[in-house]
């Protein structure tokens, strides 16, 4: 594929700058479909009557939809999309970038999505779409799936989508509330991936953080404790990586506690636990669920996170997660492999 490519370049090198034009196109319908000819025209900087012959084009093989909507992907144009996918990543050097990362961090797999999610929030829609399509590959039939909340996770629910393959699905939250928008807590976005997956679900009804006599005195309700039970029996962990002063801030963790996390050098937040850049635990929040010795019990952890101002708070984490897939975009990317 590789020598191919650097044929095509050397001979043909408009046909791939045409390639890479229509592709993204696609791409861009697929994360915001339906979409207008004019928002379209916008967003990918692109004058109408360019667009308007490249779009004429794509319909006419059959691969874009046209309603009074907008414009949407046809079946046709979704399987394009994913077959082009490897070969695109080839022609703008994110394959490279992918195993570059991959040494870096010394991980199971990296899986790297264009663009920078601190600049664009379609970009964070692309990385869950990402995940998802990672999920898919390990699901197996009755696969107890853990996720926590956070806006990432929010967009990878936003992408989930049924699989024919997988049956009997049961999502569970990783932990309780964080008390922030009911629509990135964990418990919402584990409701809405099952509803989308057609799986099934249940809830964490306790709080983010707790005292020593509240924590004893929930994990010994049967409710919670059946559920607690089925979280740490997880098979697949899907998480976010968090800077580190940001989740204490959103946690609104008292000064004390603050001022241990800024002492200590934090600069990453996964699971309620707070690492330094040497991917040391230096604080831990009492939380309800998924505790980092859990993660060994999971067939497969995938981390989600992106955005160049991320890459600290990546970097350290992933000195504790080596059997961990991860999920980033090149924004964060080319920082993390900058050292």
């Amino acid at each position: 594929m590789k020598s191919l490519l650097e044929v095509q370049k050397k001979l043909l090198p408009d046909l791939l700058s045409i390639m890479q034009k229509r592709y993204r196109i696609l791409q861009y319908i697929r994360l915001t479909e339906p979409i207008g000819r004019r928002a379209l025209s916008v967003a990918l900087e692109i004058t109408e009557r360019v667009l308007r012959a490249e779009v004429d084009f794509l319909k006419d093989q059959g691969l874009l939809s046209m309603t009074t909507a907008g414009m949407g992907l046809t079946e046709e144009g979704q399987n394009l999309l994913f077959e082009l996918e490897e070969m695109m990543k080839e022609v703008t050097g994110l394959k490279m970038l992918e195993l570059e990362l991959q040494t870096t961090l010394n991980v199971k797999r990296v899986v790297v999505v264009a663009g920078d999610s601190d600049v664009s929030p379609l970009v964070k829609q692309e990385m869950g779409r990402a995940t998802v399509a990672s999920m898919k590959e390990y699901m197996t039939e009755e696969t107890i799936i853990a996720v926590t909340g956070g806006t990432t996770l929010a967009s990878v629910a936003d992408r989930m989508s049924p699989d024919p393959r997988q049956k009997n699905v049961l999502f569970v939250p990783a932990r309780g509330g964080l008390g922030e928008q009911v629509e990135n807590q964990a418990n919402t976005i584990c409701a809405k991936m099952a509803e989308k997956a057609m799986g099934h679900y249940r809830l964490l009804h306790v709080p983010g953080q707790l005292s020593n006599d509240a924590y004893q005195s929930l994990i010994e309700e049967p409710s919670v404790k059946e559920v607690l039970d089925q979280i740490k029996s997880a098979r697949m962990v899907i998480h976010g990586i968090g800077d580190a002063i940001t989740m204490a801030e959103r946690r609104k963790t008292s000064s004390n506690d603050l001022t241990t996390i800024i002492e200590e050098k934090a600069v990453a937040e996964a699971f309620g636990y707070y690492f330094n850049r040497e991917g040391h635990v230096v604080h831990k929040v009492k939380t309800i669920g998924i505790q980092l010795d859990d993660l060994k019990n999971a067939k497969c952890v995938i981390a989600v996170a992106g955005g160049s101002s991320k890459a600290e708070a990546i970097r350290a984490f992933m000195k504790q997660g080596h059997d961990t897939i991860i999920i980033t975009d090149e924004g964060a990317a080319k920082q993390l492999v900058k050292g």
